[in-house]
């Protein structure tokens, strides 16, 4: 690489909002001129939008994709003196948001190929639950990477030993499982907003969707402190309001987010193409399923001798995640683990790195990393 040639992030939140400058400045103009900034009329929008474009019956923002979590619990009644069952391989907020509701979490495997939780762990631990845990309410499988979870198996284990089911979507905005969008299986779904998801705030945010009227109803109170009528709180809330400013950047970032996951896809077809007969394998792809590429992740052994490689020829990469939750300080030899002993999240953490992916990647950045990934 030449000393001048720009390296090429492996992210870029930017290009998302240069790419869509003059509507997102329009509409920030208008969310200031309007006078209201939150839990107004581009709040209301959105709420609505999204729920049109999830093919939910509803839809409530929140501040930020942990408080979904959070809120989508406690809309279940569900808080100390019960197990939610999730993985240690996400992001860090998911057990965050169980242990924030003052519930126990319980952490299980991953299939190997897709990094998702294993059906079959969780079907034995809901058979047989591990001694001296609260009883188990809930289920948070995780949809990462942009690949859904194996949720058939899931679903029909968690209604035959009544468990509800809060799916996940942070990384799967637009993902499908047997030809339906992600977020319509379980009894609530949640999503981050942050910058660099598939769609993705300048700032934080946080929506939730379900089918449930009442349930939505009271999820949209509890955000503000529990009010049902303003002033008077009918229960104990938190405040975790979605502001207008990225309530109306939002709007315009979710008209052209089916645009931006095609492109992902394209950039992700290029890449297994690169890859095709070389060292590292592709991403596995779930069977009848969509992937909506939040991230491409190869696998390897020498991992840090490749991302030098990469960096050197000028394409940045990232680890997602180097550290399982339960392997971190904060909750190493405290949080319960299903019987697999979290042995393959392990095994990941070690080997996984992320390419590139957004869908501003131009072209000509696109095809530089597939020459240097078809020369490894």
């Amino acid at each position: 690489m030449n000393a001048t040639t720009p390296v090429i992030p492996q992210a870029d939140p930017g290009a998302g909002y240069r790419a869509q400058k003059a509507a997102i400045d329009a509409a920030v103009a208008r969310a200031l001129g309007s006078g209201w900034y939150i839990l107004g009329k581009e709040g209301e929008a959105f709420e609505a939008e999204y729920a049109a474009w999830q093919g939910a019956a509803r839809a409530v923002g929140c501040a930020n994709g942990t408080d979904a979590l959070t809120l989508a619990l406690r809309g279940l009644g569900i808080g100390p003196g019960a197990t939610v069952v999730t993985v240690s391989h996400t992001a860090v907020a998911t057990v965050a948001a169980i242990e924030m509701v003052g519930a126990t979490p319980l952490l299980l495997d991953i299939d190997p190929d897709t990094y998702t939780m294993d059906a079959e762990e969780l079907e034995a631990v809901l058979a047989d639950p591990p001694p001296g845990l609260p009883p188990i309410r809930a289920v948070i499988p995780v949809h990462i990477y942009g690949q859904s979870c194996d949720l058939a198996p899931m679903l029909a284990a968690a209604q035959r030993h009544g468990v509800a089911v809060i799916e996940d979507c942070s990384q799967a905005h637009g993902a499908t499982y047997a030809g339906r969008k992600v977020g319509n299986l379980g009894q609530v779904a949640c999503y981050s907003l942050y910058p660099t998801k598939n769609l993705g705030a300048l700032g934080d945010g946080g929506v939730l969707t379900t089918d449930d009227t009442a349930l939505a109803d009271r999820i949209g109170a509890i955000r503000q402190y529990g009010w049902k009528e303003r002033y008077i709180s009918a229960e104990v809330g938190v405040n975790s309001r979605l502001d207008e400013l990225q309530a109306a950047i939002l709007r315009v970032k979710l008209q052209v987010l089916d645009a931006n996951n095609a492109r992902r896809q394209a950039i992700a077809a290029a890449y297994d193409a690169a890859l095709a007969g070389g060292r590292f394998t592709p991403p596995a792809r779930r069977p009848g399923c969509g992937h909506v590429f939040h991230q491409y992740v190869l696998r390897v052994d020498d991992r840090a001798a490749l991302m030098a490689r990469l960096r050197a020829e000028g394409v940045a990469t990232a680890i997602h995640y180097p550290c399982p939750v339960h392997l971190q300080p904060a909750y190493r030899g405290r949080t319960a683990l299903g019987p697999a002993n979290c042995a393959e999240t392990a095994r990941a953490a070690e080997q996984v790195m992320s390419l590139p992916m957004f869908p501003e990647l131009t072209d000509q950045q696109v095809e530089r990393i597939c020459a240097v990934l078809r020369a490894l």
